[in-house]
């Protein structure tokens, strides 16, 4: 995979595309058993900080495994999947030994309807995901089919094949969106709420806007409703969850770029280097270089 290049982002974070060569048939799909030295590309080490532009599912048979996804340690164990989604800071630990079976989709492989069926980008709800006996035996069953499905390469066209593909895929990611939809208490018929709006508004706007009123004005709500709907969902306050998806970026662009510390500040918001340093201070307990000086 030498010859694969990783890609710049607008951001200045190198993202690791999806290694389509490495797939049968050269579908937007891999399905097989966890293994040790893997990686997506020969220049992204899985053990080091690492964004990648897919979808990454692992259902896990031995344990404890420890992971960290964007920024947050997660440990797993048997019969617990991992959802990483396509954007997500993550490294594998050198420590673990990973075993079970991971699914590997870049997102274009799937139509919109079914993306928007399977919440695909819901990157509110959690990545660790542990499911009763119940689920987790559908779980394995639709897992086991997916991957029958994907080496069964001889008995159908290729056309026929990704179709087949596809259909066996979005089964076994409803499953898996059900059970990110419970695990984090939201109901199904949460997906239009006044906090989806917000939640995007914010996805879109927080490297520019940390107004809430704003938020509210741009989005026809008033302060109030935002905040009886953002405590609904999430517990906290809708500056909270502004400030945590700035932090969240700033973590992002100090781990893995180069960029200097004001032109960070810049890219979520902060014009002024001090204010940013007492932002990040404030939100972290370290200051921006502290921070990056203890991942490298």
């Amino acid at each position: 995979m030498a010859d694969r290049t990783q890609q710049a982002d607008g951001d200045g974070i190198r993202t690791f595309p999806f290694p389509v060569e490495l797939a049968v048939g050269g579908v937007g799909l891999q399905i097989g058993p966890m293994g040790v030295g893997g990686t997506w590309h020969a220049e992204a080490p899985l053990h080091r900080v690492h964004r990648i532009d897919f979808h990454v599912v692992m259902l896990f048979t031995g344990g404890p495994v420890r992971h960290m996804i964007d920024f947050a340690e997660y440990e797993a164990a048997a019969g617990d999947l991992l959802w990483i989604r396509p954007g997500q800071v993550h490294r594998y630990s050198r420590d673990s030994e990973y075993r079970g079976t991971v699914l590997t989709m870049q997102p274009g492989f799937l139509p919109r309807a079914t993306v928007e069926a399977t919440g695909l980008y819901r990157y509110d709800l959690p990545p660790l995901l542990r499911p009763d006996p119940a689920q987790l035996s559908a779980l394995r069953a639709a897992l086991g089919q997916l991957r029958r499905e994907y080496a069964d390469t001889a008995t159908l066209p290729p056309s026929l094949h990704t179709a087949v593909l596809r259909h066996t895929l979005t089964a076994f990611l409803l499953r898996l969106a059900h059970l990110a939809a419970s695990s984090a208490e939201v109901s199904l018929q949460q997906t239009d709420t006044t906090f989806t709006r917000f939640r995007d508004a914010v996805e879109r706007g927080f490297a520019t806007q940390h107004s809430v009123s704003a938020y509210a004005d741009a989005l026809g709500y008033s302060r109030r409703t935002l905040v009886r709907a953002v405590r609904a969902a999430t517990g906290g306050t809708p500056k909270g969850f502004i400030d945590k998806r700035v932090v969240l970026e700033a973590k992002r662009l100090l781990a893995h770029t180069d960029m200097p510390i004001g032109r960070v500040g810049v890219a979520v918001g902060f014009p002024d280097a001090a204010n940013f340093s007492k932002f990040f201070l404030l939100h972290t307990g370290l200051t921006p270089v502290a921070f990056r000086a203890e991942l490298r």
